[in-house]
């Protein structure tokens, strides 16, 4: 199915944008937030007794609401073919948990503070807390879809050059190894053995998550196809 620049453009728009939306955690760069980056979890910049925290949750807002939006419009004019009803489909997921994370924040920092650790393991955090593991989980899940989804489509349909055959599957691998790294970081954090570099596995996670979604973007935008 061949699909105009004008039908595809603001697709490839609102990628960009939620991409660019999606790597505000760097301003802590700029901003003392008072938590260790390579030990800090990324949503702790958003939990509810962090002074920047409305920062960080209404620039997650504004990354799923976009990001959302863009695999709508795709949805409703792709090809309708397996991998690509998938990927788009799981990048649907990702923007819509990504939006309720930002609605559901951690009450605490618990790798920076051990009396928000020890309430959170013995469940006497707000309901919000604990629902946003759920969030988080269904947001990285829809991410990794789309990712794998469409990068396979890419290669198997012979679209997306920059996407299927050059940087999309370095970028693929990248984001499987930060993703086993980031869980493996949180089952050791949950059983008390530290941290494992929590913060740095997961920034470097939501990073390539962004950055994929960046050269989405522009294959979209420079094959006029979704």
């Amino acid at each position: 199915m061949s699909h105009s620049g004008v039908r595809t453009r603001p697709v490839a728009v609102l990628l960009a944008l939620g991409a660019l939306a999606y790597t505000a955690w760097v301003l802590e760069l700029l901003f003392q937030t008072g938590l260790d980056p390579v030990q800090a979890y990324v949503s702790e910049l958003a939990a509810a007794d962090q002074p920047l925290g409305g920062l960080f949750r209404a620039t997650d807002l504004t990354a799923g609401l976009l990001v959302l939006g863009a695999a709508i419009c795709a949805l409703v004019r792709c090809d309708r073919r397996r991998w690509s009803l998938a990927g788009w489909s799981g990048l649907a997921l990702f923007g819509g948990a990504t939006a309720l994370d930002s609605r559901l924040p951690l009450s605490c920092a618990p790798t920076a503070d051990p009396v928000c650790a020890a309430r959170e393991t013995a469940g006497l955090v707000p309901a919000p807390h604990t629902a946003h593991a759920v969030s988080s989980g269904l947001a990285m899940t829809g991410a990794l879809v789309g990712v794998v989804a469409l990068t396979v489509a890419a290669r198997r349909y012979g679209w997306w050059p920059l996407l299927g055959a050059r940087v999309g599957p370095a970028l693929l691998v990248l984001e499987l190894a930060a993703t086993v790294w980031t869980l493996t970081s949180v089952a050791a954090f949950q059983a008390g053995r530290g941290t494992w570099a929590l913060g740095a596995g997961q920034r470097l996670q939501v990073l390539l998550v962004a950055v994929w979604l960046g050269v989405l973007a522009w294959s979209v935008a420079r094959e006029e196809r979704v």
